[in-house]
């Protein structure tokens, strides 16, 4: 009956050892298949099941061997361990690809396999009947393991061997990690199954540790965790990007259905993140609609850009939002949504309505403005004219009165002067208030090229040096050898030098001098200064120089003015683009000084000159058959330029006249086939002769040619539309203007009309 038990024991863990074995080729086949379950899994499930597989099969060999010794020597199975039994030892070894080791009961090692010796490295006699599994073990482990257990079953554990088999002698099933030290000291992480081994009266007389190599499945272990980490830091880095932008963001899917959004969302639209998740785009704007034709040309087109929505929060507040949107895509380009950021506009929306308002404020208040400018040009205009007729009657008769004779008596002589003095102030300050008015209604056109400052202040001497003279002040102006050239207005810059050297004698001393200098210490712009011995200004005094009407506490000196001259100075300085200022000390006079940029002589631009058409021009024809051109210039320089240049044509004579009325005068005179005109002229501008020109039947067919210093288009086009019949511009083109001069020529010969039957050719 023992046999047949022992033999039905046999055949049961034969049966069990081969089903454990067919389980281990189906998991391992499980494991292959891509995606069934992970790696880390699948080496746990082998792992395991391997160990049961060498636990049976080391059992079943126990089994056997007992049944032969129980049969061959029934006394001696029951007198000595089965663990060291030799038959038992020569099976375990032929398993390799496990480590199997056995102890007795006290833990020394019986048995070791050669897959322990093949993983440890160690050899059987090094081992056997010498050292414990804890030899081979690490040390920190085995006392965190025997701390662990002896708080699992509230008994002290000691640190070793007791450790490793404590579970196993109470017949709990025990696998865990372990750390394993080879022969060479290097250590790996194994898997270990302990099972305690009984004898024929069921006392525990051994134990057994089969262990596996579990170094690839740390390794795997270890990656998918790095793996893990990579994608959790990830997600936590594309999170904090989305949540770290100022504007709200919004994704959904296909369907226009929100899958994620950001804080700025959520205070946006008054609603949580897992509220708003699932719920449709149209839901959280004041038009639903426009919010789903926005999805959907964002899928059609791809991208949406600055399409305005008005957000509508929980607690009802609208928030205007400018969108941007695009789609996006999967690895593999397959379309997940639509990914929406939103700019809160509302500021924008409310500043821009602003300044609409304000915008038509401002042309309302712009229109008031010229319509009150062209108010006040007309009323000065009006005032001018108005006032300069009576004041003309004033002061002619005041003249004949003083003139008369027999000549009035001392006492009414003294009336008629206070007349005339009254009178002349009068019309000056008349024309310095229209002066400042036109400048400061931007009425003022300037025509700057390069002219000589010394031509300009000799001009001014001749004009200045009577009143001088009559009040013993001695003038010196620079010499004429260095001659300095600006780029300026000539009419101006005479009108701001007469100012300066005006007041320079007037609030002068008797017996005082004036002292005109130039200079170009800075070698882009000159400097002219007006120096006078007078008593000088204060400190304050130089604080309100240029206020207008401002004499500076002259009101009750015996000298005239109008607190005007200074301000329209600086003004028509200014506008030159030149610099005014003034230095004083009380007690021993005033330097007023200007600044103009600096500028070379006024040359002709030579390049492109048809020589051979200059040529057939020398040929003088009979004298008789010259024409004539009429040029009005008030700037010596060009006036000299033209005349080389008419002096190379045999075919025309040259007239000039420095200023319109005295180039109206010539006109009329001596009919010139072609007059070239400038448009800034003192007195009467080039448009205002050129209007008298045309008014006049004698010379309205005469070819007026404009020759300015004023190049920009809108200069040109206003010049051919007020009827010049060429604007020409300065520096002087040579080709230009003789071509210009042929054309002109032309036009003259087919339009001269009979002269009228009472023309006075002798006038």
């Amino acid at each position: 009956m023992k046999n047949q038990r022992h033999f039905s024991v046999e055949r049961l863990l034969a049966s069990a050892l081969a089903a454990t074995f067919i389980v281990l080729v189906v998991v391992s086949a499980i494991a292959l298949d891509e995606g069934a379950v992970t790696a880390p899994a699948a080496l746990r499930i082998g792992a395991s099941l391997g160990l049961l597989l060498c636990t049976l099969g080391g059992l079943l060999l126990l089994a056997r061997q007992g049944a032969r010794q129980r049969s061959a020597t029934q006394a001696k199975v029951a007198s000595a361990p089965l663990l060291k039994a030799g038959a038992l030892q020569d099976a375990i070894f032929n398993s390799a690809n496990f480590s199997s080791i056995a102890t007795d009961a006290e833990g020394v090692i019986q048995i070791f396999n050669v897959g322990a010796q093949r993983m440890l490295g160690y050899a059987p006699e090094d081992v056997v009947n010498k050292l414990t599994p804890a030899s081979i073990s690490d040390g920190q482990e085995l006392i965190d393991r025997s701390t662990a257990l002896s708080g699992e079953f509230g008994v002290p554990i000691r640190p070793g061997f007791d450790a490793l088999v404590y579970k196993a002698t109470r017949g709990i099933e025990d696998i865990y990690e372990l750390t394993y030290i080879r022969a060479d000291g290097t250590r790996f992480p194994a898997l270990v199954s302990v099972t305690a081994l009984h004898g024929a009266d069921k006392e525990v007389i051994g134990f057994l540790l089969i262990g596996t190599d579990n170094t690839a499945r740390k390794q795997v272990e270890a990656e998918q965790a790095l793996l893990d980490q990579r994608l959790r830091d990830q997600h936590f880095y594309t999170r904090s990007l989305i949540e770290s932008n100022i504007d709200p963001l919004i994704t959904t899917d296909p369907r226009g259905m929100i899958s994620d959004v950001n804080q700025q969302t959520e205070m946006l639209t008054g609603r949580t993140r897992d509220e708003l998740i699932g719920a449709p785009f149209k839901s959280c704007f004041t038009e639903p609609e426009r919010a789903d034709e926005a999805i959907t040309r964002v899928l059609h087109e791809g991208k949406l850009t600055n399409y305005e929505l008005t957000a509508l929060a929980r607690d009802g507040k609208k928030t205007v939002v400018s969108f941007n949107a695009t789609t996006f895509h999967n690895r593999d380009r397959k379309l997940q949504g639509v990914f929406a950021a939103a700019r809160d506009v509302t500021e924008r929306k409310q500043f821009e309505h602003a300044l609409q308002e304000t915008n038509i404020e401002l042309d309302a208040a712009r229109e008031a403005a010229e319509k009150a400018n062209r108010a006040k040009s007309e009323f000065l205009s009006s005032m001018s004219h108005e006032l300069r007729t009576p004041l003309n009657a004033v002061l002619g008769f005041a003249q004949l009165m003083g003139s008369e004779t027999p000549a009035p008596d001392p006492r009414q002589q003294r009336s008629i002067d206070q007349i005339l003095k009254g009178g002349w102030y009068l019309l000056r300050l008349i024309n310095e208030i229209l002066d400042l008015s036109m400048i400061e209604a931007g009425k003022v056109t300037m025509s700057q090229e390069s002219m000589s400052i010394n031509e300009v202040l000799q001009d001014c001497k001749g004009m200045i040096e009577p009143q001088a003279t009559k009040r013993g002040i001695a003038m010196r102006f620079p010499e004429l050898g260095n001659i300095f050239y600006v780029h300026a207005d000539r009419t101006r810059i005479k009108q701001v030098m007469i100012n300066l050297l005006s007041n320079a004698i007037k609030y002068n001393g008797i017996g005082g001098s004036v002292i005109v200098e130039c200079s170009d210490n800075d070698s882009d712009r000159v400097r002219i200064s007006v120096e006078d011995s007078g008593a000088g200004l204060s400190a304050d005094q130089l604080a309100q120089l240029f206020q207008p009407f401002n004499r500076l506490g002259q009101h009750d000196s015996i000298e005239e003015g109008t607190g005007i001259g200074l301000v329209v100075t600086k003004q028509l300085v200014e506008l030159m683009g030149g610099r005014i200022g003034v230095d004083s000390v009380v007690g021993k006079g005033t330097v007023f000084w200007v600044e103009f940029a600096a500028s070379a002589a006024p040359t002709l631009a030579l390049s492109n000159i048809d020589e051979d058409s200059l040529e057939r021009r020398l040929a003088s024809p009979e004298l008789g058959e010259q024409s004539t051109l009429l040029y009005v210039e008030d700037n010596p320089a060009n006036l000299a330029l033209v005349e080389q240049l008419i002096a190379r044509r045999g075919d025309l004579k040259l007239l000039t006249a420095i200023d319109a009325h005295l180039g109206i005068e010539l006109a009329r005179t001596y009919l010139p086939d072609v007059i070239l005109m400038d448009i800034n002229l003192p007195g009467m501008s080039g448009y205002g002769a050129l209007k008298r020109l045309r008014e006049d039947p004698l010379t309205a067919h005469i070819p007026v040619m404009a020759l300015s210093a004023n190049a920009v288009p809108r200069d040109i086009e206003k010049g051919l539309e007020a009827g010049f019949f060429r604007y020409l511009t300065k520096p002087i083109r040579v080709h230009e203007f003789m071509n210009a001069l042929d054309v002109a020529l032309v036009q003259a010969a087919s339009t001269c009309p009979p002269l009228p039957a009472d023309y006075d050719q002798e006038q």
